[in-house]
């Protein structure tokens, strides 16, 4: 049985030991707000502004890259209107991947479309929240995470 997680002291994971996410937003504004939910909630943030530059980082871009920092990675959260290559392209690039296929990714809008949120929980996202993201959405974030981690 899971303990809930309590924020406070006692809950703070060590560097090594926090949960990695790969926060991609087009959106300074959005992309700043999301770091600094994230980092409250004990998280571990690496932001990328486009769906390219975060698949770059997750080593599976134009130029393949080892996976050592993307092992390292336990979740990405992404905008899904983004200028490119869109969060749901990111998401189906994730799962196509077989180094990277379980990575549990989430994607956000602005815009509650029922059938832009229905084809990307088909295609394997986590989940889909809708921005401004709130303390709230984080904490379910980060219930999820740890639900697959045990």
């Amino acid at each position: 049985m899971m303990n809930s997680c309590e924020e406070g002291p006692s809950s703070k994971l060590s560097y090594e030991d926090q949960l990695h996410v790969l926060a991609v937003d087009d959106n300074i504004v959005d992309r700043k707000l999301i770091e600094k939910l994230l980092k409250t909630s004990s998280f571990k943030v690496t932001t990328a502004e486009n769906a390219m530059s975060a698949l770059e980082y997750l080593g599976i871009g134009e130029q393949q890259q080892n996976t050592s920092k993307a092992s390292k990675v336990h979740l990405v959260l992404t905008d899904y209107c983004m200028p490119g290559m869109t969060g749901y392209d990111l998401l189906k690039k994730i799962k196509e991947s077989s180094e990277l296929k379980e990575m549990p990714v989430v994607i956000m809008s602005s815009e509650k479309v029922p059938t832009r949120i229905n084809k990307c929980l088909e295609e394997g996202a986590q989940m889909f929240m809708l921005k401004p993201l709130k303390l709230s959405d984080i904490k379910k974030l980060k219930n999820q995470v740890m639900k697959r981690r045990h």
